[in-house]
């Protein structure tokens, strides 16, 4: 672990996490890419039972609000969430993907995520609201969308009383 980086676990507070792909590339640009993504982190949500407050998948970045699993840490699920993704999207798409890695690098890039990820301890209402806020505005500050509820890998839907969304949320009172 790199000098400085402290996590803390066993607070049962929630976790805004931010993970970039590899160099930032938007390896994630697919709506399938998207959908695996969204679909491996609802399986893991069973798997590992922890809440899943919110959650975006960008062309090259995801944003998660969480609660700490029943099993492991945030660290397990993510490590294991940025292998099945990356395993799942370069056995389905390895010609796709690899054409993409090379369209923007020399050489054919040697991981699919950054190394690590971004945790930030959310303890209050007030920044889960900001940081829920903050997560489903992204694609409107990006011009990928208009408003946030024409993004469907998002828990906006949900949170907007749409209902529907890729993946059940537990959202808190």
């Amino acid at each position: 672990m790199p000098k400085g980086l402290k996590r803390y676990y066993g607070q049962r507070h929630l976790h805004f996490i931010t993970c970039s792909c590899y160099r930032r590339l938007p390896l994630l640009r697919s709506a399938k890419a998207k959908d695996v993504l969204v679909t491996t982190l609802g399986e893991l949500r069973d798997r590992y039972g922890f809440a899943l407050i919110g959650y975006m998948a960008m062309p090259e970045h995801i944003h998660l609000l969480i609660g700490e699993p029943a099993q492991g840490t945030p660290s397990t699920v993510m490590q294991i969430l940025k292998q099945r993704v990356s395993r799942r999207l370069r056995l389905r798409r390895r010609s796709s993907t690899r054409q993409l890695m090379l369209r923007f690098a020399q050489e054919p890039l040697p991981r699919f995520w950054q190394l690590r990820f971004h945790d930030f301890n959310v303890w209050s209402h007030k920044k889960r609201v900001e940081k829920l806020h903050y997560m489903h505005m992204n694609p409107v500050k990006r011009g990928l969308v208009s408003h946030p509820k024409d993004w469907p890998w998002s828990s906006f839907g949900l949170y907007s009383g749409r209902g529907g969304g890729l993946v059940a949320i537990d959202p808190v009172e």
